[in-house]
């Protein structure tokens, strides 16, 4: 058995001990692990509604339900990973870069251990110093992404160059991911210009709106990822604006007509046989939240990237 575990659910109850993803073993270590989970409780780099930088501690506190079999995907995710909870990168509010620096410095000693790592954000800005660590030892990387924006604006407010909508523009800009092995998937709601989809086509991205992601079946999507990606070591970004508002209410930017909950994790579960190096689920939001709708799904997406990992990691 992998040697870091969750707790055992059936002898300790759910509401008992600290909050941990999943329950399993706060530890700092990179010995005997497969994959960390890091909360970047950050927000500062948030245009609109701010808050997600309690969306670690609730995605953790919703996470308690999460179970070892993963049945969909017919996995058994803690007695195939070694997995621990890692805790928090130690950022500083207000200081944009400053506090991806830290983070950056925190994911670093996990990519050049080979620990695949899960990131709790936060906003999406965070996104940047996760690449920045992970291309640092994997080298330029493929970028799957779920969301309803695609993050590639330029700059806002007269020239601020680093936000939550920016951080895959500089992200290529930096060579950290390379958009013609990358896909974005549910884009929709309103837009400055034809232009702001078209920017993304025009560097290299597959991008499908969500129209002409439901159009298609799971399957079609998952072949589609895998095309793209290849044996390239890939990085998920998952937005939890990804879904439609009443299945993710509490998320700073929400943007109505998207996919169930139940339609988005099957086009998740789809993205087998990926060399997954590092993910993250974003953009929580807990105070807009009603009965952690938004906080377990985005615990379930996280534990579904752990079931693709320990997919491969059967596989392999």
């Amino acid at each position: 058995m992998p040697r870091y575990q969750p707790a055992d659910s059936l002898a300790s109850p759910r509401f008992a001990g600290i909050r941990t993803f999943a329950r399993l073993p706060c530890v700092q270590t990179t010995e005997d692990v497969d994959v960390a989970v890091v909360g970047l409780p950050f927000d500062t780099g948030a245009t609109f509604k701010v808050g997600a930088r309690f969306g670690p501690e609730a995605i953790r506190s919703a996470s308690v339900l999460l179970r070892p079999y993963n049945p969909e995907l017919d996995v058994h995710v803690f007695a195939t990973l070694s997995c621990i909870d890692y805790g928090d990168a130690p950022v500083a509010p207000g200081f944009i870069h400053e506090s991806h620096a830290a983070i950056t410095a925190t994911l670093r000693p996990l990519a050049e251990a080979r620990v695949v790592t899960l990131s709790l954000g936060g906003d999406h800005s965070v996104a940047l110093p996760e690449l920045r660590a992970l291309a640092a030892v994997y080298g330029p990387l493929a970028l799957v992404q779920f969301d309803s924006h695609g993050d590639l604006w330029d700059s806002y407010y007269g020239g601020q160059k680093y936000t939550h909508g920016t951080p895959f523009r500089r992200a290529v800009e930096e060579g950290l991911i390379l958009p013609e092995w990358s896909v974005q998937l549910g884009m929709r709601g309103p837009l400055y210009g034809p232009e702001d989809l078209q920017m993304a086509r025009d560097m290299g991205f597959a991008v499908l709106t969500t129209t002409e992601l439901l159009a298609r079946s799971p399957q079609e999507i998952g072949d589609m990822v895998r095309a793209r990606v290849g044996d390239r070591p890939a990085f998920l970004s998952f937005d939890i604006d990804f879904f439609d508002p009443a299945y993710a209410p509490g998320t700073g930017t929400p943007e109505v007509g998207g996919p169930t909950s139940f339609q988005g994790l099957a086009y998740l579960r789809a993205c087998t046989g990926v060399r997954w190096v590092g993910g993250d689920v974003v953009e929580v939001l807990p105070a807009l939240d009603h009965g952690q709708i938004t906080a377990h799904l985005a615990a379930q997406v996280g534990y579904e990237f752990l079931s693709l990992v320990a997919l491969a990691r059967r596989g392999a």
